[in-house]
């Protein structure tokens, strides 16, 4: 039970973490068009998934 709860916990911290990381990282690229910059910015915000696919796909960067 407590491995979910640490788990859980961390959910709840890390996700939001990186999606203002990717929200900044997309901000400040300038080889995106503002189409891209939005499709990707709405492709973050899914739960667990969306940072990831953003760094992997779009060669995005966290830090």
């Amino acid at each position: 039970m407590c491995k979910l709860i640490l788990e859980i916990l961390l959910a709840i911290f890390l996700h939001p973490l990186a999606f203002i990381l990717a929200l900044i990282n997309i901000t400040g690229r300038s080889d995106l068009s503002t189409l891209q910059k939005v499709g990707w910015g709405v492709i973050s915000v899914v739960w667990g998934i969306g940072p990831i696919l953003y760094m992997v796909l779009a060669d995005g960067e966290l830090w």
